[in-house]
């Protein structure tokens, strides 16, 4: 594998290897099958930090590229997901380089303006900021908190929601955040507790992923489909966001928490789960052989991660800004549709 990370680049480390070894997989750089090397030869070689690394794999493992097999190690997936025409992503990116090299610009100038021009300017953040995530749930907590960070050069300070009251009446407590982020669902309750503390809040979406909605998309007719997940509140959103692609073919029939007898029931009454990667392991003891089971850990929604930077580039690392007006975004109902 030929990997290469730029410690100096405003792209994240972690976002930088992330995407080369997504890469170097869907390309066939590593055989299906075949183990990575290790979390600590992989840190060592690129002379990163191995929490980094396992961050990364982490990440790959969510999104199912990459298994860890007991006493074994981490092994490229059997079927890892391949995003559409990987060849001709490549063919791309191969000439974008030659094109700028040409020009006289390095490859990092070249993904600095390409991110200008979609308009999150990341040398505009300077170095990490914090800001804050408020959740209901420690999964919620955890699943935005690796997304952010994966993405933005950000630090999370991941707090419950239940515990949000508390700290806000700590003087100067909220001083340190530069925004809050939330989903949907709180946001009305999170702005009340932040108002006059001048930190703008942002609500975020995550959307089950397309792959997702794609193969839901081939069943029959009538195929009935529950949803599982280590909480009732993800399971909730996950099946919002299938629901909001209007697939005609299927028909949702509840949700569940991954724990008790509420599960086993959905099981009988449905042909199909979709559950997250945590519960898996209890919805296919259930399910044995005559439910088919899928998982789906959510990807936050690109426009969130956007509106996020754009925000932070605003801001320009000179301190908190007042709170700005409500910023939403609102799910599109047309996923999986032709318009």
């Amino acid at each position: 594998m030929n990997l290469k990370v730029d410690g100096h680049s405003p792209i994240p480390i972690r976002r930088q290897l992330m995407e080369q070894l997504r890469h170097v997989i869907e390309g066939g750089g590593v055989p299906r099958d075949q183990a990575l090397p290790s979390i600590r030869e992989l840190a060592g070689f690129l002379g990163v930090n191995p929490n980094t690394v396992a961050r990364v794999i982490d990440d790959l493992k969510q999104g199912g590229y990459v298994e860890a097999r007991r006493g074994k190690g981490v092994f490229v997936a059997a079927a890892p997901p391949a995003r559409p025409s990987p060849h001709l992503r490549a063919t791309f990116l191969q000439d974008a380089v030659i094109r700028a090299a040409a020009l006289g610009m390095t490859a990092d100038d070249l993904s600095v303006g390409v991110l200008s021009l979609a308009g999150i300017r990341p040398p505009a953040i300077r170095g990490a900021v914090e800001i804050l995530l408020v959740e209901c749930s420690p999964p919620e907590l955890d699943f935005f908190a690796r997304q952010l960070e994966a993405h933005l050069p950000v630090r999370v300070d991941k707090m419950l929601l239940a515990e949000l009251a508390a700290v806000t009446r700590r003087p100067k407590q909220s001083g340190r955040w530069r925004a809050a982020v939330t989903s949907f669902c709180h946001l009305p309750q999170v702005e009340r507790l932040l108002k006059g503390k001048g930190v703008p809040v942002i609500a975020l979406l995550a959307e089950a992923h397309l792959e997702t909605l794609h193969r839901l998309a081939q069943f029959p007719s009538g195929t009935r489909v529950g949803v599982a997940s280590t909480t009732v509140e993800t399971a909730h959103n996950l099946e919002h966001s299938i629901a909001n692609a209007n697939l005609p073919n299927i028909a949702l029939v509840g949700v569940c928490p991954a724990e008790g007898a509420a599960l086993g029931r959905l099981v009988r009454r449905a042909d199909v789960i979709v559950c997250s990667s945590a519960a898996a392991e209890r919805v296919r003891g259930l399910a044995g052989s005559t439910v088919q089971v899928m998982i789906d850990d959510r990807a936050l929604d690109q426009r969130a991660i956007e509106m996020l930077a754009a925000l932070l580039v605003r801001q320009n690392g000179d301190g908190p800004t007042p709170a700005a007006p409500r910023r939403r975004l609102r799910p599109h109902r047309s996923i999986g549709r032709k318009s």
